[in-house]
Order: C-alpha cells, then structure tokens, then sequence
C-alpha cells in the first residue's frame, strides 16, 4: 500500500508569501547533510537519463558476441545474456524509469490535489464521494491494485502509466483533504469569505498556498514508490516491453543467468536502490524542513 506521508505543519495564520521562498528551501535542504546526498542522487540521475543518448557509448538494444562479459574490456560494467552493454542499458533504463514515474506522479498529483481541494473545502456531498472512494482504494495492497489494472488491460507503457496513476490518486487526495479542512478555518479565509472573495478564489490564494508543502513531500516520496512499482511490473513481463531497457525487465532477464554472471542483475538492481534510496533521503529532509517542529532536528 502507498505510504501516506503525514502533513507537515499546520496552515500558517497568514497567508504564504513566495519570492525567495524556492532559494531558501534549497538551502535548507542543502544544509543537512542526509538531505544534501540525496539531492546530488536525485540531480545526477536525472542528468544521466536526460543525457543519455549522449554518453551512453553503445546502442543499448545492440548485440554482440560477448555474452555475460565481466566489467571491463570493451563494456565498462559488463555484458548482458545477448552481449548488449549493460552501462548503456542502465542509462536508459533510468530514462524510462524516471519518464514513467514523472509522468505518473505529476498527472495523480493534478488530480488527487483537485480531489482532495474539493472534498476538504466543500465537503458536504463531495467528501462523501470522494473520501469512501480513496478509502476504498487504500484497502488494497499498491502492487496487487497496479497488478490487477495491468492485467485486465494488458502490459504495456500506457497502461502502466495507467494503473500507477490510480494507485497513487489517493495518497494525495487524502493528505491535501486533510490540509484543506485545516486552512478551511483559518481567520483569513474567514476574512476573505466576508469580504465576498469567491471559492475558487480562496482556493487558489488561500488553501493551495499553504498546502504546497505536503504536496511536496508526496510527490517526492511518491516518486520513489513509483519507480519501484515500475520496476517490479517490470520484472513480472507487465511493465515497459522489450527491446526497450528497463531495470525491472532487465533484472528479469539477468535471473536466469546469475551462476554464469552476477552482473546482469546487479546492475539493475543496485541502480533500482540508488534512485529509490536518493528519493526516500530527498522527501525525508523536505519533511524535516518545511515542518517548523521538525525543522530543528533536520541537522544531521
């Protein structure tokens, strides 16, 4: 089941000012060291994927007549079962991975944050629809609910990006509910409804505001998720489909073959754990900073 990230801080008294506020995060996270590493994690995998076709030094889907070579030689990390350069493969297996789980998270987050806004502000009958149905979604297990769409319509890219956008909907739309209901009663945007402000206005100046803070650990958090949930479809033959790399494929394949090479395995799997581990760092220190409770224990 997704990890539901606790909401951090409760809705400040007066409204979030922006301006400098991205510079002073940055810094906040770089000032502790756990959050420092897996931020130089987050930034250098996510150049490597973008730069990808640049570096790579072979055509990831190329075979070779070196099979299961060692590290070394002509392959810096090895050869696969089919000769294929295992470096150039994890490169854009990581391409995949992160394009997958950005899109993936970006579009649950659109739509599990308008959720939540509509069930935490109105409430009435929306969260009645609303929070029964995320309830519901929580009962399952996160893979057996991803297994379970990919399987009635099929392995593929779509409808991967399909099944995790589902999974992931409920994390965000129960934590922004939470946070709405909250700012809901606050003496500001008590003042604005007296004024005559708009709902969606006060949505949009008052409760989005100050519910960015949550949304970011999610989204960050969820990110991790995602790439392991991908690469776990993937290793199952339901996620991204050959001669396309994927970590997860790529450990599938490399099982086989692990008395002969270990290599073909190791390398998905330790790239799976680097990306997991320098997301899971990222969103802990994001906790840690934009929660002033917190904030004073975040130097490690």
């Amino acid at each position: 089941m997704v990890t539901e990230v606790v909401p951090g801080p409760r809705p400040q008294t007066t409204p979030v000012k922006t301006g400098r506020r991205g510079g002073q995060l940055l810094r906040l996270v770089m000032r502790d060291k756990v959050g420092a590493i897996g931020l130089v994690i987050v930034v250098l995998m996510t150049a490597a994927a973008a730069l990808a076709p640049l570096i790579a030094p072979y055509d990831p889907t190329a075979m070779s007549n070196q099979r299961l070579a060692p590290p070394g030689g002509d392959f810096l990390l090895g050869a696969d079962e089919a000769g294929r350069d295992l470096l150039s493969r994890a490169l854009y297996g990581a391409r995949t991975s992160l394009t997958v789980s950005l899109i993936v998270v970006t579009l649950a987050g659109a739509i599990g944050v308008l959720l939540g806004l509509l069930a935490g502000f109105y409430r009435g009958i929306l969260d009645a629809l609303i929070t029964p149905a995320t309830d519901i979604m929580f009962s399952f297990p996160t893979l057996l609910l991803a297994l379970a769409v990919v399987a009635a319509r099929g392995p593929g890219t779509e409808n991967l990006i399909l099944a995790l956008v589902i999974v992931f909907i409920p994390s965000f739309a129960r934590i922004v509910r939470g946070t709405a209901m909250s700012i809901r009663r606050e003496p500001y945007v008590e003042s604005g409804q007296a004024v005559g402000l708009s709902n969606t206005r006060l949505i949009l100046k008052y409760i989005l505001p100050n519910s960015i803070a949550p949304i970011a650990v999610q989204f960050t958090t969820s990110l991790a998720y995602a790439i392991l949930i991908e690469a776990s479809l993937g290793y199952l033959g339901l996620g991204v489909q050959p001669p396309q790399p994927s970590w997860g494929s790529m450990l599938s394949s490399g099982k086989s073959f692990m008395e002969m090479s270990i290599w073909p395995s190791v390398v998905p799997g330790v790239c799976i754990m680097i990306a997991v581990l320098g997301f899971n760092l990222l969103g802990d220190t994001l906790r840690d900073v934009l929660d002033p409770r917190l904030r004073g224990r975040s130097s490690r």
